[in-house]
């Protein structure tokens, strides 16, 4: 009896020792995260390999401080080096390999390499990594007391109204259940409800919940959660306490179209009016016409068509008011009267024309 004792605690004490050196975490059907190291120093790059994640999906690879995978990153991602993350996506099969530069987490090791997903339902897992030449610190004691959980699946109630269709900031409501697993009781809980844009880092704010929750027991919670003014796109609300995530809820905010339509309509009015302005500008000081009479608009000017008169009667002769100026009424060559008056060289009362007698 003593030999199997014996022999247990000496399993006991090489799976305790062997448990560092792992590499890699993973379940039998939720994503798996595997490095190419264990330990690498600042400068330094290593391979992260992942598995059983969501085909092409955007993941995001982040070295973490003050993190086991157990807890998981405890500080959430302000104990990450975010400024040297990696982003990914995975192929058809769900499968990822990405290299990640080696750099120190704004806090002590223990470290982790945290890969989650940036949009789309949560998924994270966490792979143990030490790096060379950082700090090593215990991590914080957890807390003996009250421990809450989210029971249920969050979601977000409320509807966008008329002004935030022009710009207006967007607002919800998170409504989640959670339940005390701890063992004193819990009053007036403080939540942290962070909103974030694609891969920017959640931006969070304190809410508090007036009331208390028993050991065992369980409350449905209401937080208001609302975004900038003129926010659009793919969001994710975020539910944390005591510094550690509970809960996710991606929210996709339509354009403020209201906005655009105003900005097409200034465009067109605004140009329009200056227009009217100038040339109410321009009739003022134009000089005044004769008579006094200034126009006090733009007319085009009226166009008379006169068309000629047509009768079936036939043309008459002409009168004698249209004779050439050099015949008078009386004196026309071709009349009777004009040929008996006018002289000429045969005509009887001629000076120069002797008369001629018959016989008598």
């Amino acid at each position: 009896m003593t030999g199997k004792v014996r022999m247990a605690a000496l399993l006991t004490v090489l799976a305790l020792l062997l448990l560092p050196l792992s590499t890699g975490t993973a379940t039998a059907d939720g994503p798996s995260v595997k490095l190419s190291k264990s330990q690498a120093g600042t400068g330094g790059s290593i391979t992260v390999r992942g598995s059983g994640w969501r085909s092409h999906a955007l993941l995001m690879l982040l070295i973490c401080g003050q993190s086991v995978p157990s807890r998981g990153v405890i500080g959430g991602t302000n104990s990450c080096a975010n400024a040297d993350g990696r982003a990914v996506t995975t192929d058809a099969k769900g499968r990822f390999s990405k290299e990640l530069p080696v750099a120190e987490p704004p806090v002590p090791c223990p470290c982790v390499v945290h890969v989650a997903t940036v949009t789309g339902a949560k998924a994270d897992a966490d792979a143990i990594f030490q790096v060379a030449g950082h700090a090593v610190e215990p991590l914080p004691a957890e807390s003996a007391g009250g421990r809450l959980t989210v029971l249920t699946d969050t979601r977000l109630d409320g509807s966008s109204g008329l002004l935030t269709w022009f710009g207006a900031p967007p607002s919800r409501t998170l409504v989640f259940t959670v339940g005390n697993v701890g063992t004193t009781a819990i009053k007036n809980p403080v939540f942290q409800i962070g909103t974030s844009h694609g891969v920017f880092a959640p931006q969070w704010e304190d809410q508090q919940w007036r009331g208390t929750i028993a050991p065992g027991k369980k409350a449905q919670m209401k937080l208001p959660v609302e975004l900038t003014a003129g926010a659009h796109g793919d969001y994710t609300v975020s539910l944390k306490y005591s510094g550690k995530v509970l809960a996710e809820q991606p929210w996709g905010v339509s354009r403020p179209w209201g906005v655009t339509v105003f900005w097409i309509l200034v465009c067109l009015v605004v140009p329009a009016a200056v227009f009217r302005a100038g040339m109410a500008v321009v009739d003022r000081v134009r000089p005044r016409r004769a008579g006094g009479i200034r126009h006090r608009g733009l007319r085009m000017p009226e166009l008379t068509l006169h068309l000629p008169k047509f009768t079936s009667r036939a043309p008459q002769a002409p009168s004698s008011a249209s004779t050439l100026p050099w015949f008078t009424p009386d004196s026309d060559p071709g009349g009777a009267d004009g040929r008996l008056s006018a002289p000429h060289d045969d005509s009887p009362t001629s000076r120069t024309t002797p008369t001629r007698k018959g016989p008598t």
